[in-house]
């Protein structure tokens, strides 16, 4: 069995006719004939009843079928793979981080990563984890940054970094004033929040429904600078990251009471062959990952 002989089998098993599967293959039908032919012969099968223009699968012809798809369908992944292989002079790598992550944790990366790597792009976007899954499983990004709780079997993940969600206050809020803040607690202020779509607004939706609470929601945006701002003045409290807050003097990062974490991965396709430039990144963010620890 050959390659063109199989494609040429399951053509004409889709089209149930040896014409129809000539015009897509874009070769004469005694082409086909001929290919099929050889591969019954060789096989020692009859795959194929032709009944005047009708054509259909014997028993053997559908015990074949679904091997020969399976058979083209890895081929066609392996080429797929060879090809991003051989692109490796553009040099790009399309990368998705949740808001939180692009404005606070990566952007010192991206820098020591331009310097090190001048001659490789990063194109970066930014959206919500779960948004990233789809946009990592239909191919439109090379990496992804998840949140390792929210992951699926389609991915391949590292594990990157482990960071600390709090309640982010005003200084002259209530909650300012203690070292810890229960999760019932909070949900009886009024709140800032990511729109739905975003891993840690998700998180809060879970856990306020574990305790029968309704969060208190009265302003919904996933403009950073827009939340910072809401909490300063103290209009409502919000959960972020703690490096959200780090170096800002107006607002107060104060724990839950039970610890909340969340373990960020860095995510591509599982089964796809990275180029040389997603590598590299993967291999510079591990890096700094392992230096960090080290510290």
């Amino acid at each position: 069995m050959d390659l063109r002989q199989l494609r040429n089998f399951v053509t004409v098993a889709e089209q149930s006719s040896f014409t129809r599967a000539a015009r897509i293959l874009g070769v004469a039908q005694p082409a086909v004939s001929t290919a099929i032919k050889k591969l019954e012969t060789e096989l020692g099968l009859v795959l194929l009843h032709r009944q005047d223009k009708r054509v259909q699968l014997t028993a053997e012809g559908q015990e074949l079928l679904p091997h020969a798809k399976e058979i083209l369908s890895r081929v066609e992944l392996a080429e797929s793979a060879m090809t991003r292989l051989q692109q490796l002079g553009r040099g790009e790598v399309k990368i998705a981080l949740p808001g939180m992550i692009g404005s606070y944790y990566f952007p010192a990366l991206l820098m020591a990563f331009h310097h090190r790597y001048p001659e490789l792009k990063l194109s970066l976007i930014e959206a919500g984890t779960r948004e990233i899954q789809s946009m990592i499983e239909r191919d439109e990004i090379d990496i992804g940054i998840v949140i390792d709780g929210d992951t699926q079997p389609t991915l391949e993940t590292i594990p990157l970094t482990k960071e600390e969600m709090i309640v982010a206050c005003s200084l002259d809020h209530p909650l300012a004033e203690q070292e810890s803040v229960k999760f019932d607690e909070f949900l009886e202020h009024e709140l800032v929040m990511f729109k739905r779509g975003y891993y840690h607004r998700e998180r809060m939706d879970q856990m306020a429904k574990a305790h029968n609470k309704e969060p208190q929601l009265a302003f919904e945006t996933n403009l950073i600078e827009l939340i910072r701002s809401i909490v300063r003045q103290g209009f409502a409290i919000t959960t972020v990251l703690k490096m959200v807050v780090d170096n800002d003097p107006q607002i107060k990062a104060v724990s839950f009471a039970e610890p909340l974490f969340m373990d960020l991965h860095v995510a591509w396709k599982r089964g796809r062959a990275l180029t040389q430039a997603d590598r590299t990144f993967l291999d510079f963010l591990l890096e700094q990952r392992d230096s960090a620890k080290s510290i």
